[in-house]
């Protein structure tokens, strides 16, 4: 009976397997044969999920591939659901830092399409990742939220076989997470409700990791004979669908088993197995742990020669995943550079497209000057005709308007450049107060779960279990008490700032202000320009604050919109450098605060694309500028310098040597 059992299940793996080939023959001609953009992203999304298991590396590639090209048609939906595969396809690899990148930027996109199905995978594979680096406590907020958003978008939606689908997957979640932290009965009753589900809806894919965790919790109780029937259970699952991995991992757990009762034979056997398992499919993580179980097993026996033997394995397997963070890093700069050349391409594309614009306007405004000098030519031969005396005096009238109207433009101008930072401060401080916003309306929501899960604790007796829920809470709460500080803070800090009047000095933190204005100014320029930051590797923000620094008499209002310019000049010099720079360029920006001699210094150091000799007396002039036109006035630095040395008694100096970057220093007397 054995025998037949046994054949039998070779015969369903071979089969198994088979057919797994076949499909992925299928869809690479299909991937040949596609004649529209439609076809080969869909071959390239169904490569994607057919190496996942098998081969990440190739996963990989294709969902780069099937990325861009959505990215290329603005699919954003499917360029959420290529970033959300990508982050499971490197958190099998085990670079889980770039599992976590390539999720939050999924879940950013699924949250502008308010798709609260997608919002729900990603956070369950983001809390599953969480349990692979051993943060627990971090996992569980993130399976309750996405549990929340799929019983919400359930509420609207017929997808019942989905919904259960996703339940069972979260449930078993939480069941491996309250395993890993020790909690066996939290443990058993979420793994209890994902395997019924399983069991159900025929989740393949699924069970033999519910089985396994099952199996652990009957070990943790102390249930031999339970542990191992769920164990054999799983390794029996995990074949039918070719997981050789997640068999590896299931005969590990059974030799661990066999070793906490003594029973060393057995133990040792069943490591081999799991050793044999991840060498065959070249799971290299799984042979590093196979390795030393053995390695451990064979120590205790006073076996040194096959202990020995089993260190060698470990320490090949270290190497081999060394050289594999590498091929892992090349991936990753080669996908990034490719997503940098199609944005290069389409800014292109639009540049070309504005520069035909602006051809049009100048041709128009051409023809105009033409007509004015026209009526300008004929209204003179008309007042030459009249008497000298009164023409002198129109003149002079002339005159006198053109410098009233001179003046009234200069204002609007120095007023427009105004304006135009306060726009760039609302933007920030929209962005900065949303995610305050976000994480009280999260974490709100996350207690009122955790109280409805403590009043079911409390009803059964589980008083440790309200325990730990009711710190939960309280951890929640003082975040939300932060977080709502923050919000009030920048609110504050806006009404300061856009408050009209006299221009009053008052006693300043400079520390508390030149940090706020440093990060609404690049918050500001993220949502004022969508080029901005666009390059693989983000800008860094560097500060260094004196903390025993006086708090002088400024014009709070004036002093920000000083450092609001610097700033941005700052990260549109390091912006404009990264665009052209290599791959080892890493932007950088440096805010400094201390006291010198009597005066308080501020300096904005950045290593942008730095200020040339020819120009650099000329910087300071009003209605100078580098930048292309439209993007700026040229009063930036002049009402900036004006407001330091007429408003202030200060001063401005600069240091910057072309190609390497800038540091403007401003220098205010502290009494």
């Amino acid at each position: 009976m054995k025998k037949l059992s046994l054949l039998l299940l070779l015969l369903i793996t071979v089969l198994f397997a088979a057919a797994q080939k076949k499909q992925i023959d299928t869809l690479r001609v299909a991937l040949s044969n596609a004649k529209t953009d439609t076809m080969r992203f869909e071959a390239l999304r169904h490569l994607d999920n057919a190496y996942y298991n098998s081969k990440p590396d190739s996963a990989i590639l294709f969902g780069q591939q099937a990325y861009l090209l959505a990215k290329k048609n603005n699919w954003a939906l499917n360029q959420q659901k290529c970033l959300n595969n990508m982050g499971n396809d490197y958190s099998y690899l085990g670079d889980y830092v770039k599992a976590i990148l390539f999720y939050f930027k999924a879940l950013k996109i699924a949250g502008e399409l308010n798709d609260l199905y997608e919002m729900s995978n990603v956070n369950d594979n983001i809390g599953a990742t969480y349990i692979q680096e051993q943060d627990y406590k971090k996992a569980l907020p993130y399976f309750r939220m996405a549990q929340k958003q799929l019983n919400t978008f359930a509420l609207s939606h017929k997808l019942l076989f989905k919904h259960k689908r996703s339940t069972a997957t979260i449930n078993g979640n939480k069941g491996e997470c309250y395993l890993d932290m020790h909690q066996a009965d939290s443990a058993e009753y979420y793994l209890n409700i994902s395997y019924n589900d399983c069991k159900k809806l025929n989740l393949t894919d699924d069970i033999g990791g519910v089985q396994r965790d099952l199996g652990e919790v009957e070990a943790e109780k102390g249930n031999k004979a339970g542990a191992l029937q769920f164990f054999r259970q799983a390794v029996t699952s995990d074949k039918v669908i070719d997981d050789g991995e997640n068999v590896s991992v299931a005969y590990l757990s059974t030799a661990n088993l066999y070793h906490k009762y003594k029973q060393q034979d057995s133990a040792e056997y069943y490591a081999q197995k799991a050793l044999e398992t991840a060498a065959a499919g070249k799971f290299e993580q799984d042979v590093l742990n196979a390795g030393k179980v053995l390695s451990t097993f064979y120590d205790e026996d006073h076996n040194i020669q096959q202990a020995y033997k089993y260190f060698k394995i470990t320490t090949a397997a270290k190497d081999s995943l060394y050289s594999q963070d590498k091929v892992k890093q090349l991936l990753s700069i080669d996908f990034d550079e490719k997503e940098r050349r199609q944005e290069l391409q389409v800014a292109q594309k639009e540049a070309r497209a504005e520069a035909e614009n602006r051809l049009r306007i100048y041709i128009l405004s051409g023809g105009l000057s033409v007509l004015l000098l026209l009526a300008l030519i004929f209204w003179r031969n008309s007042r030459q005709r009249q008497k000298a005396n009164k023409l002198l005096h129109r003149q002079k009238e002339d005159i006198e308007k053109a410098m009233a109207q001179l003046k009234l433009t200069q204002n609007q101008l120095i007023q427009s450049e105004k304006m135009a930072s306060l726009g760039e401060l609302t933007a920030g401080i929209a962005h900065e107060i949303q995610n305050p916003l976000n994480f009280v309306n999260n974490f709100s929501e996350v207690n009122r779960e955790l109280i409805d899960e403590m009043q079911q604790e409390i009803e059964k007796g589980h008083y440790k279990d309200v325990k730990a829920i009711s710190d939960d809470i309280k951890e929640n709460e003082e975040k939300i008490s932060h977080h709502g500080k923050r919000a009030d803070f920048i609110v504050k800090g806006m009404l300061q700032h856009s408050r009209s009047g006299s221009g009053e000095r008052q006693p300043t933190n400079i520390n508390i202000l030149a940090e706020e204005f440093f990060k609404l100014s690049y918050q500001g320029l993220r949502a004022k320009d969508k080029t901005f930051n666009s390059v693989p590797i983000a800008i860094g923000m560097v500060t260094h604050f004196d903390p025993n620094l006086p708090k002088p008499n400024v014009v709070q209002q004036d002093i920000g919109r000083v450092l609001l310019n610097l700033y941005n000049n700052a990260f549109y010099a390091v912006n404009q450098k990264a665009k052209t720079a290599g791959v080892d360029y890493k932007p950088e920006v440096i805010l400094t605060t201390l006291r010198e001699n009597g005066s308080l210094l501020i300096k904005v150091k950045d290593n942008g694309v730095g200020i040339p000799d020819t120009i650099r007396e000329k910087i300071l002039q009003p209605f100078f500028t580098t930048k292309p036109t439209g993007e700026g006035t040229g009063l930036g630095l002049s009402l900036s310098y004006d407001i330091l040395v007429k408003g202030h008694n200060g001063t401005l100096d600069i240091n910057s040597k072309e190609g390497e970057g800038s540091e403007f220093i401003v220098r205010l007397p502290i009494s």
